[in-house]
């Protein structure tokens, strides 16, 4: 059997790439980060007139009438452009938000979990102040015109990101997101593969320009090792995602995550490493993969949620039904 992607998948994830290489490139990304502007809502309408959020709508509705697997190779291309805003809440609000489908509406959701659970995550490690403090984080709240799973906009209190293009902001309660949660991983879980590709070309390509001793940085073997690992943990996330996206299974859905997220956060660290010192800089784009990564394992599903789901369901096989 042939798992890759069909001729027609190939030329969509292409025409991404193309829209995105244009619109997004890297000086627009740099100048998102110097401006603060987490969503700029031209390119947002310009992403729903080429389908991306549609993508999944039927042809009845207005939509494009594609599946999950397509729609996981264009969210692969925007994890990869380090694209920000709130792509997958606006693209499972198609068909239900008004304005979702065509990019005109800008619509997050409570996709993070409790502010208890999670920290500041500024730090990954600090809680930044906010210990003992409850509620919820929403991301890109300041820029929504709606909330997936919840009636009406709620205010919220602005809260430390890691993510410089990722606002965060914390509010009292939280909507139900439980019907989208699936999808929404899996979507997630793609950005974070695009993520992880793009850390080993930038890798790669560094060590193939830095030199020492008079060679090439990609020339030493504790370089080579690097580069390789990377190289495997993204290929890995890759068969997860593709074949999570064909199944829809849930536990294949947290399967794919848990590797997504692995490998995006992984692959950005040794990156750093790579880039030595200037991997650390402002002016490298290292950092933002790292802290992009870091956010959106927090969304949708995360490591111990996985691992929950996963753990249940060897439970179950291994024992059956009856164990419930």
């Amino acid at each position: 059997m042939d798992f890759q992607p069909t001729r027609d998948q190939r030329d969509l994830r292409a025409g991404v790439r193309e829209l995105l290489a244009r619109r997004y490139g890297r000086e627009a990304l740099r100048a998102a980060v110097e401006s603060g502007t987490a969503v700029d809502r031209d390119l947002w309408r310009e992403l729903g007139a080429a389908g991306f959020f549609a993508l999944r709508l039927p042809e009845a509705e207005g939509g494009v009438g594609l599946g999950l697997p397509e729609a996981a190779l264009l969210f692969e291309e925007a994890g990869r452009a380090l694209l920000p805003g709130p792509l997958v809440a606006t693209h499972l609000a198609a068909g239900v938000v008004p304005g979702a489908a065509a990019g005109t509406a800008v619509v997050t959701a409570f996709d993070l979990g409790e502010l208890g659970d999670l920290g500041d995550l500024g730090g990954r490690g600090g809680r930044g102040g906010l210990g003992g403090r409850g509620g919820s984080l929403v991301a890109y709240l300041g820029e929504a015109d709606a909330v997936l799973g919840a009636p009406l906009l709620p205010s919220g209190e602005p809260v430390r990101s890691a993510d410089p293009l990722t606002p965060l902001h914390r509010v009292a309660s939280a909507g139900d997101v439980s019907a989208y949660r699936e999808t929404g991983a899996l979507l997630t879980a793609a950005l974070q593969l695009g993520s992880a590709l793009r850390t080993v070309e930038l890798a790669v390509r560094y060590a193939g320009e830095r030199e020492q001793f008079g060679q090439p940085i990609g020339a030493f073997q504790a370089v080579k090792h690097l580069c390789a690992g990377m190289l495997v943990r993204a290929e890995v996330a890759r068969t997860a995602v593709y074949a999570a996206a064909v199944t829809a299974d849930a536990g294949e859905i947290a399967a794919a995550k848990l590797l997504a997220d692995e490998a995006a956060v992984g692959n950005a660290r040794d990156c750093l490493q790579v880039y030595g010192g200037m991997g650390f800089t402002w002016e490298a784009d290292v950092h933002l993969h790292l802290k992009r990564a870091w956010v959106r394992a927090e969304q949708w599903r995360t490591a111990a949620e996985a691992e929950e789901l996963l753990a249940a369901e060897l439970l179950l096989s291994a024992t059956g039904p009856d164990a419930r």
